[in-house]
C-alpha cells in the first residue's frame, strides 16, 4: 500500500485528534488539572505533612511523578477509547475503512493522538506540581522515554476497549473497575519496600507500579524496582498490544459485526 497515503492518513487522524482535545478542553484538559491539583494538596501538603520523608524525599516531591504518571496514563487510555469509540457510533469508520489506508495506520493515528493528549496533560501536571514542591530530572532519556512507553500502552490498551465496546458505558468500565485500582495500587502514595514481603511480591504484578517507578528514578533517582525490569514489560506490552489490534481490525471482531 502507498506509503505516501498512509503517511497523509495517520497526519489527518493525528490532527483530527488533537483538534477534538483542544475544542472540547474544558472536558478533556481541565478536570484532571484540577483533580491533580487537589491531590497535591490534600496527600501532598494536607497528609504530606504528617508523613513527613520517604526515600529521602519531602512527601510531596515523592509523590509528584506518580501524579504525572497517573494523569498521562488515564488520558492516554481515555482519549483513544472514547475516540476510537465514537468513531463506530457515529458510523464514520466505515469511511477509513474503505479508505486507501492500512489498519496499522487507524491504529497508530489514534495511539498518536492517546500519547499527544496523555502528554499534554502530563507537561500540565508537571507545571502545577512545581507550584508545590521542587522537581529536577535526574534521568532525561529515562523519563522521555518511559513516558512515551507508558502512553503508548495504555493508548493502545484504550484501542482495544474501544473495539470490544458494544454501548457508551462499556467504555468506563475497564477504567472504573480495572485502571483506577492498579494506578492506586501502583506506587503512587507509597513505596512497596513499606508493605509486608507478600503483599509487595502481589504488588509487582501490577505493570503500572513499574511505570511509576521508573518515572519516579527518571525524575528523582530512586526506585523500588529494576529500570530494566521496567523496559522490558513496557515494550513486551506495546508489542503484545499492538499485535492484539492488529488481529482484531484484520479480524474485524467488534467493527463489523
Amino acid at each position: 500500500m502507498n506509503l505516501a497515503l498512509n503517511l497523509v492518513a495517520a497526519k489527518t487522524i493525528i490532527r483530527k485528534e488533537m483538534v477534538r482535545v483542544l475544542r472540547i478542553w474544558v472536558q478533556t484538559i481541565v478536570p484532571p488539572a484540577i483533580t491533580m491539583t487537589l491531590y497535591f494538596i490534600i496527600f501532598g501538603n494536607l497528609i504530606g505533612r504528617r508523613i513527613g520523608t520517604m526515600d529521602g524525599f519531602d512527601y510531596m516531591q515523592y509523590i509528584a511523578p506518580g501524579l504525572i504518571m497517573m494523569s498521562v496514563i488515564t488520558n492516554s487510555y481515555g482519549n483513544v477509547v472514547s475516540s476510537f469509540f465514537g468513531a463506530k457510533f457515529g458510523k464514520h469508520l466505515e469511511e477509513m475503512l474503505v479508505a486507501p489506508m492500512s489498519y496499522a495506520t487507524i491504529i497508530i493515528g489514534h495511539v498518536a493522538g492517546g500519547v499527544l493528549r496523555g502528554l499534554l496533560v502530563g507537561a500540565l501536571v508537571t507545571v502545577i506540581a512545581l507550584f508545590f514542591t521542587r522537581l529536577e530530572v535526574a534521568h532525561p532519556f529515562i523519563t522521555i522515554s518511559i513516558v512515551l512507553l507508558s502512553s503508548i500502552v495504555f493508548s493502545l490498551a484504550g484501542f482495544i476497549n474501544a473495539v470490544f465496546a458494544k454501548k457508551f458505558d462499556d467504555i468506563s468500565i475497564v477504567p472504573t473497575f480495572v485502571l483506577t485500582p492498579l494506578t492506586y495500587l501502583g506506587g503512587v502514595f507509597y513505596s512497596i519496600s513499606m508493605l509486608p514481603e507478600f503483599w509487595q511480591n502481589v504488588s509487582r504484578l501490577n505493570p503500572i507500579l513499574y511505570m511509576v517507578n521508573a518515572f519516579r528514578y527518571g525524575i528523582l533517582g530512586t526506585s523500588d524496582i529494576g529500570i530494566g525490569q521496567a523496559y522490558i514489560i513496557l515494550f513486551v506490552f506495546v508489542v503484545l498490544l499492538f499485535s492484539g489490534c492488529m488481529y482484531l481490525m484484520r479480524r474485524g471482531i467488534g467493527i463489523r459485526e
